[in-house]
């Protein structure tokens, strides 16, 4: 059986039509334009889902459902899109339009919620019962499986691990709260904490990579300068780890998952952040004489989102 995958983001749709196995047999993409209404959004995903199938030499008989990832709140009970700030959508019937087009079948769930779908089925943490996938990007965002099926909680809104409060009075975020996880552990934390620190060390490396402009320093130029030894950098690094370290132990604690798959811009750092973070979790695990999570890079890379939404229908 086939299926289509639908990546939707506030810049460009990908869609992909992707088999049992979660291998894509075709995929392309479109920008998503989020101004214009979000009837005419779905029209343009509806498109290119005709587009992908027929790229993929089958026909639309030959798939069973569609999914899609979107970068918010789902209730997939209703196929309602209550509230999706990067669209600027607000109680979208999603599912029901998208029916009005194509006559299948369609699945909604949260983005990271699909893309950690998507490591359980065909990549890192295949196999595997129970995993936490964790994207660090400019926020942090979260997919939980549990018994090999997608998690969001009773109304839609769970796997919000960027805002578990991890530190009372804390970073305000962007939420209204203050002291979230994503406030310590995405790209957007390193960079804050970076920019505090080369006020007081100019002599950093990290000036000097950003052609001493403050306002230039990203992620990697940090992690970068951590990785060759620069004091400043190294200590923004161990900082950002120990906020990281500290949202793992939480979820470990809380859901007692087989592996965490860490995804996302920063997951780039490869074995340097991955060592790093294993290295922090240890000594705060709590059973200490019984095994805990794996910590894991993802595997599936910008094709996760097209994976898991599809395999949703499964």
């Amino acid at each position: 059986m086939l299926y289509i995958g639908v990546d939707l983001g506030g810049t460009g749709i990908k869609v992909g039509v992707v088999n049992e196995k979660g291998e894509i047999l075709s995929k392309g993409s479109t920008p998503t334009r989020k101004e214009r209404p979000y009837q005419e959004v779905i029209a343009d995903i509806a498109g290119l889902c005709r587009r992908m199938v027929k790229q993929a030499g089958v026909r639309m008989e030959d798939i069973a459902s569609i999914g899609v990832g979107v970068p918010g709140i789902c209730n997939s009970k209703t196929g309602v899109i209550p509230f999706c700030t990067n669209l600027g959508w607000h109680e979208v019937p999603f599912v029901a339009e998208m029916r009005r087009h194509i006559d299948l079948p369609v699945h909604v769930d949260n983005d990271a919620t699909v893309a950690g779908f998507a490591e359980s089925i065909a990549g890192v943490s295949a196999g595997t019962e129970s995993s936490v996938f964790i994207t660090l990007g400019t926020g942090v965002g979260g997919g939980i499986v549990i018994h090999g099926r997608p998690y969001s909680g009773a109304h839609g809104v769970g796997s919000e691990i960027g805002h578990m409060i991890i530190a009372m009075d804390g970073e305000p975020c962007t939420c209204g709260n203050y002291g979230c996880f994503e406030r310590y552990a995405s790209a957007t934390a390193i960079i804050r904490e970076a920019k505090k620190a080369v006020a007081e060390h100019p002599e950093s490396q990290i000036m000097v990579r950003c052609g001493g402009n403050p306002e230039k320093i990203n992620a990697k130029i940090v992690i970068d300068c951590a990785k060759e030894g620069d004091p400043t950098a190294k200590q923004v690094f161990d900082f950002y780890i120990k906020g990281l370290a500290h949202g793992i132990i939480s979820i470990i604690n809380v859901l007692d998952p087989e592996v965490i798959v860490l995804g996302g811009g920063v997951s780039m750092a490869g074995d340097f952040l991955l060592d790093a973070v294993r290295r922090a979790v240890e000594p705060l695990v709590f059973y200490k004489t019984m095994p805990h999570a794996a910590i894991e890079l993802a595997r599936l890379g910008a094709d996760a989102g097209i994976i898991g939404a599809a395999l949703l229908g499964k």
